[in-house]
C-alpha cells in the first residue's frame, strides 16, 4: 500500500516551506498557478464522536482550536431525545463558536418511527446531512423523507463485521436508483478494514459521496484499530488526491476513535498531517 514514510513526507513539506521563504523571483504565471492550486482544498471538520467523553463546550473549543469549521454531532452532544427548542439552542451554540453544524450521526434507524424522528431532529437543528444506518427495508421511506425535508442521508459503512452496510459498495447497490440525496458516508477506516482501498471506493462511488469520515487504521483486516493519521496503512495522499480529483464538495470529518479519555494530541497530529498532505498535493 503506502510506500512513502512519514520522514519522507515531512522532508517534502520542509522543502516546500524553505522554497516559500526564499527570495527567488516569482513570475506572473507562477502566481496565477498558485492561485488556481489554492482553490483545490477540502472542507475539514470533526465528527464529535471523537470527543465522546467530553462536553459539548469542550468539543467546540477543541474544534475551534484546530480551525475545524464544520461539525457533525453525535447524540453524546445533542441527545436524540432533545426537543426542537433544545436542538435550536445547541445549533445556536455551535454557530456562536464559529462552526457550522452540518450534520448529525451516526444515527441508527431500526423502524419507521426512528426514521421519522431522525429527520425531525435534523430539521430542528438545521442539519444538512444525516449520517445514518437505516435498515434495508426502510430505504423506501428514507427516500421519501429526503424528498420531503430536503435533508441528505449519508449511509455509514462499519466494516467487515457489520451485517447491514460493511462497505460503501454494499450500500451503493441498494441506493443507486434512489434520490441522489440518499448517498454514502465513506468511513475510510472501516473501508480499509474490509480490505477495500479507500481511494478506489471514493472514486468508484463519487456520484453518491455525501460525507467522509477520515482516519487511519493499523491493518487492512477486521482487527485494524484506529491510529493517528499517517501512522497506519491507509494511503492518505491518494485519498486526498482522489477527493480533490472528483471535486468533492462535502466535509472530510475527523473521527479519531483512539484514546477516548485523552484524544487531543492524536487528533491534533492527524489534523496537521492531513493539512500537510492537502498543501503538498494541491
Amino acid at each position: 500500500m503506502k510506500k512513502q514514510t512519514r520522514r519522507q513526507f515531512l522532508q517534502v513539506v520542509g522543502m516546500g516551506a524553505a522554497a516559500s521563504l526564499s527570495k527567488a523571483t516569482v513570475s506572473l504565471g507562477q502566481v496565477q498557478g498558485a492561485g488556481k492550486a489554492a482553490k483545490k482544498t477540502l472542507k475539514l471538520g470533526l465528527a464529535s464522536y471523537t470527543l465522546r467523553k467530553f462536553s459539548l463546550e469542550r468539543t467546540l473549543a477543541e474544534a475551534a482550536r484546530l480551525n475545524l469549521k464544520y461539525i457533525s454531532l453525535k447524540d453524546f452532544h445533542l441527545s436524540l431525545n432533545s426537543t426542537p427548542d433544545e436542538c435550536q439552542k445547541v445549533a445556536q451554540q455551535v454557530k456562536e463558536a464559529g462552526i457550522e453544524l452540518y450534520g448529525g450521526g451516526v444515527i441508527y434507524m431500526r423502524n419507521e418511527a426512528e426514521v421519522h424522528h431522525a429527520f425531525d431532529y435534523a430539521k430542528a437543528a438545521g442539519m444538512k446531512v444525516i449520517i445514518g444506518v437505516p435498515q434495508h427495508e426502510l430505504l423506501p421511506l428514507v427516500n421519501k423523507k429526503v424528498q420531503e425535508y430536503d435533508i441528505k442521508l449519508a449511509i455509514h459503512n462499519h466494516g467487515p463485521t457489520d451485517k447491514v452496510y460493511p462497505t460503501p459498495a454494499s450500500a451503493y447497490e441498494l441506493i443507486k436508483d434512489l434520490d441522489k440525496r440518499v448517498g454514502l458516508c465513506n468511513d475510510i477506516g472501516h473501508t480499509m478494514r474490509a480490505g477495500v482501498a479507500p481511494a478506489d471506493s471514493i472514486e468508484k462511488y463519487a456520484d453518491r459521496l455525501l460525507d467522509v469520515h477520515i482516519k487511519d487504521v493499523t491493518e487492512a483486516t477486521k482487527n485494524g484499530r484506529t491510529v493517528e493519521i499517517g501512522r497506519g496503512v491507509i494511503n492518505i495522499p491518494k485519498v486526498i488526491k482522489t477527493l480533490l480529483k472528483i471535486e468533492y464538495q462535502g466535509v472530510a470529518a475527523f473521527e479519531y476513535e483512539k484514546d477516548a479519555n485523552d484524544p487531543f494530541s492524536g487528533l491534533a497530529e492527524s489534523v496537521g498531517y492531513v493539512r500537510g498532505v492537502v498543501a503538498a498535493v494541491s
